[in-house]
């Protein structure tokens, strides 16, 4: 009988080729797809809720996979598969979905955290997770340029070219900037974005064009033009990739066993 389970992944993406199989190259999809095969024998297709670039992390990415070759329960198919892969990936949930659950075609929304740290000295156990300026930034120009992202709009001028999608047009529900202090008291800059979906490099290329606001390069109203304009070749630089986390994915298709 063919059962669909959903897989809740966290990974530290540092050395990884980003989530899809790459020929020769370390890949979460890849990891999990192998882990998988030496539990079952059988070699199946693990479905993510979105490609997450080389070096991108994650705190709990979706994914999931069809079968008829696990015959135990869906917890202990989580726990079998944390067995097989490094320690840098955790599956921290394993749930039987409805058969037909897809990760993929069944988001209905998601959240990342893009991580800043400005001024002080590098971190020795951060400087893989933060975007680290030595300037300082204009926090308060920041915030009411985000303001302005907020909303149904047409986001072609963050969409990075050679991914092009049906619709550029992409509704932000939250747009927030936090501030805070590092270790050594650096400061951190934590951009949050939710979002219904994402175009391909989204949030990074609105992580980049923030920033060009905040070094004064840019009034918070530029940010409004570049939307109109709809020109990726007029916003902000691509944000690293290091920085970034995927939070979250929203789905309304409840596992099988909160149906019963």
């Amino acid at each position: 009988m063919l059962r669909t389970f959903r897989l809740t992944i966290g990974y530290d993406g540092f050395r990884y080729a980003g989530w899809q199989v790459q020929a020769d190259l370390p890949t979460i999809q890849g990891e999990l797809q192998r882990a998988f095969a030496e539990l079952t024998g059988e070699r199946v297709s693990i479905t993510g809720s979105g490609r997450t670039d080389s070096g991108v992390h994650a705190i709990a990415q979706v994914a999931s996979l069809t079968t008829d070759a696990w015959r135990s329960s869906d917890a202990a198919l989580g726990r079998a598969i944390n067995t097989k892969i490094p320690d840098d990936i955790t599956v921290y949930r394993c749930e039987e979905m409805p058969v037909d659950f897809h990760a993929l075609r069944d988001a209905v929304g998601k959240r990342y955290r893009y991580q800043l740290q400005i001024g002080g000295v590098r971190d020795a156990f951060d400087f893989r997770y933060f975007w680290h300026h030595h300037v300082q930034l204009d926090i308060e120009a920041m915030q009411q340029a985000a303001a302005m992202i907020v909303g149904t709009h047409d986001f072609a001028c963050f969409q990075a070219t050679g991914s092009e999608r049906k619709t550029t047009v992409r509704t932000i529900h939250d747009l927030a900037l936090t501030t805070g202090q590092g270790r050594a008291g650096q400061g951190h800059l934590i951009v949050e974005v939710e979002a219904n979906g994402f175009l391909y490099n989204m949030v990074r290329n609105i992580v980049g064009s923030l920033v060009e606001v905040g070094r004064g390069k840019h009034p918070p109203a530029w940010i409004e033009e570049l939307i109109a304009g709809r020109d990726r070749n007029q916003a902000g630089p691509t944000a690293p990739a290091h920085a970034l986390f995927l939070l979250r994915v929203d789905y309304d298709v409840q596992p099988l066993a909160a149906q019963q």
